[in-house]
Formats: C-alpha cells, sequence, structure tokens
C-alpha cells in the first residue's frame, strides 16, 4: 500500500512539474496533462478499492443494509470524487465561477441521491413511534 502511494505521488508530482513548465507556453496543453493524470488516478483507485468494495458490501449485506443503500453509498462517494477533482481543474484553468457550478452540482446530486435513505429513514422512526 505504501509502495503504491509513493509511485502515485512520484507520478503525480513528476506531472505537475511537466504541467507547469507547460504552461508558460501552452496553457491548453498543460490542462490536458492535469485531467489525463486525474484520469489516470482515478481509474488506479477504482481498480485498487475494488477488494475493499466487495468487502464492505459483504459486511452491510450481513448487518441487513439493503444493497440498494450500498449501491446509492459508492455512486454518492463517485460524484463527490469527480466533483472535487473537475471543480479542482476548473479553478486550475482560471475559471472559478465554472468550478463554483460544479460544487453546486455535486452537492444537489448527492442531496437528491440521499432522498431514498433520507425516506427509510423518517419511515422506520414514524414505525417506532407509532409502535
Amino acid at each position: 500500500m505504501v509502495e503504491s502511494s509513493i509511485s502515485v505521488a512520484v507520478f503525480c508530482i513528476s506531472a505537475v512539474v511537466l504541467a507547469v513548465l507547460l504552461r508558460q507556453y501552452a496553457r491548453e496543453q498543460s490542462l490536458l496533462i492535469s485531467l489525463a493524470v486525474c484520469t489516470a488516478v482515478m481509474g488506479g483507485l477504482i481498480l485498487f478499492i475494488e477488494p475493499v468494495i466487495s468487502d464492505m458490501r459483504d459486511i452491510f449485506s450481513s448487518a441487513g443494509i439493503s444493497d440498494s443503500y450500498i449501491s446509492l453509498l459508492f455512486k454518492a462517494s463517485a460524484v463527490c470524487f469527480i466533483t472535487e477533482i473537475t471543480c479542482e481543474l476548473c479553478k486550475d484553468s482560471g475559471e472559478s465561477a465554472v468550478a463554483s457550478a460544479v460544487e453546486l452540482w455535486g452537492r444537489g446530486a448527492v442531496t437528491f441521491m440521499s432522498i431514498p435513505i433520507i425516506k427509510s429513514l423518517i419511515e422506520q422512526v414514524e414505525g417506532l413511534v407509532s409502535g
């Protein structure tokens, strides 16, 4: 785990140095390097945590938590990761207004995704109060 973290750190630092050097001459290519690195790291993260996700599903299932809620949790996490990276890329390119719009969209998406869980929680509380 430590070795892979060091590899990712070296990869990202190398890309940042290259992007900073390129930014002086070709701003668009600098942004493309940042985007490619973010995509590669996210892809690597997905491959890296796939066994962990499987273990978490088993733990949640044994606790009696519905599979649909587990999926919602992972989807919300993905939305958060994607939103954060997109926002930072927008800020790096000097588009803070677009970054704010991305943040707002991410918050709204996670809020809307959580509605079924909130609804279920309210139903359980109502069942406890009336029961």
